[in-house]
């Protein structure tokens, strides 16, 4: 009976080790003054960071959001300010997704409010490549509320 009660508890002891937080949020301050912050979150083999500067307020509580699927092939971040629209002038940002290609993004400059919908950046104002998403100096509104991104693993296993 003892024997049984110790294989219980290793079994116990394995699930638990073995279960992996498949998402995280984050909250974290938008400082303006007009000098480069990051924000990095991890989950697993993958990393968000989120780059900026921006001017003018106070700081703003914005949150960070990544999430894995469920076969571990995507992983997700999103940036976002919980209060919908940003009153700061960004005169920058840049969004880095480490263990994946980047197959899906959008940034916002307004998030809804009262019925109406997200407002999007126009693809004119930011870049995305395998990695990156950062805005395009010259172009850039300097308006940011929301960044979504989705990567691919890097690493594609073979599924029997």
């Amino acid at each position: 009976m003892a024997t049984y009660g110790i294989i219980c508890a290793f079994l116990l002891l394995l699930a638990v080790c073995s279960a992996q937080e498949k998402s995280s949020t984050e909250e974290f301050d938008v400082r303006p003054g007009g000098l480069q912050h990051s924000f990095t979150s991890k989950l697993g083999d993958y990393a968000c960071t989120f780059t900026y500067a921006a001017q003018g307020g106070t700081n703003e509580k914005w949150h960070m959001s990544v999430g894995l699927s469920d076969d571990n092939q995507h992983f997700s971040c999103s940036i976002w300010r919980p209060q919908g629209k940003s009153y700061l002038f960004f005169t920058g940002f840049k969004a880095e997704v480490t263990g994946g290609k980047i197959e899906f993004s959008e940034a916002y400059s307004q998030a809804s409010s009262d019925g109406s919908s997200d407002v999007k950046l126009k693809s004119s104002e930011y870049d995305v490549t395998d990695n990156v998403v950062s805005h395009r100096p010259g172009s850039f509104s300097s308006s940011l509320c929301k960044l979504v991104l989705v990567a691919r693993s890097e690493h594609d296993e073979l599924k029997l």
